[in-house]
């Protein structure tokens, strides 16, 4: 599934091409995403300009005047820009022609994602309202993390990835975060002590931004909007690589599964 990273990486190389732009046209080849694309989407974009492109944890936010359409990539969605000759793929499902003569494409095997619609502010939509802070931002720091993990017997590593305390922490990053911060993802996310949320804020930031600055992890289903895919899996720590050893002592890394996703640690370092 395309995390975080990707998505911001899917922004930052989507928004020069549209920001600006008018949709002149758009086709839906298939509607049926993981909730319908709106029947009169077309009626609203089309003649209208992209104002401006953004993130909300993982939904890709574009502005227009009227409101904004909100893009999710699913398990393995992707948004291509492309010159209208190309050839169409099977799993192509939206494109959007614009007024300087690209087209942006929607792709989504498994059509896990979404293309919707809000005419209110965004941040009131039923799939945001309830979201929590942004990792990259202030909000999330160590003091809220303490706070709100008090009394919490929730594993931490998917106490770190609930999206109502902080958003956009998937699998990937929370196996290497916690690494980092040297703390065993079942630990009771009760049982973290101030410097341990410390140093898992810390390492939470850190490992995302570097995802970010690397352009992504290497996914089978995630191309960045270059077509190029990400970088970051080379330098992973603990993530996929159950069975070999520890890059900092050697402990052969074991392998669990927690909510039904593997998790990597090291018995010695992660405490």
């Amino acid at each position: 599934m395309p995390e975080l990273p990707e998505v911001e990486t899917t922004v930052r190389g989507v928004a020069p091409h549209v920001s600006g732009q008018l949709v002149v046209g758009l086709e839906v080849r298939n509607p049926s995403l993981r909730w319908p694309v709106p029947d009169d989407l077309a009626d609203v974009i089309v003649g209208q300009a992209i104002r401006a492109v953004s993130r909300r944890a993982k939904y890709l936010l574009f502005a227009f005047d009227a409101g904004h359409m909100l893009v999710h990539l699913g398990m393995s969605g992707s948004l291509r820009m492309v010159e209208p000759s190309t050839p169409l793929k099977t799993h192509d499902h939206l494109v959007f022609s614009l007024s300087n003569g690209m087209q942006m494409r929607y792709h989504d095997p498994r059509r896990f994602g979404c293309v919707l619609w809000t005419f209110a502010a965004v941040d009131e939509h039923d799939l945001i309202a309830h979201l929590g802070p942004e990792p990259l931002s202030d909000d999330f720091d160590a003091a809220y993390l303490y706070k709100l993990s008090r009394g919490r017997k929730l594993a931490s590593k998917l106490f770190v990835m609930d999206s109502k305390v902080v958003v956009g922490v998937g699998n990937i990053y929370a196996n290497e975060a916690l690494f980092a911060a040297e703390i065993n993802p079942n630990k009771p996310a009760g049982k973290l002590t101030k410097p341990a949320c410390e140093r898992v804020v810390a390492e939470i930031k850190t490992v995302l931004a570097a995802a970010i600055k690397q352009g992504g992890t290497t996914l089978r289903d995630f191309v960045n909007s270059d077509g190029q895919p990400g970088y970051f899996k080379q330098t992973l720590a603990v993530y996929g690589r159950g069975g070999q050893p520890c890059v900092s002592c050697g402990e052969v890394l074991k392998e669990i599964r927690l909510g039904q996703r593997s998790t990597v640690f090291c018995r010695h370092c992660q405490r």
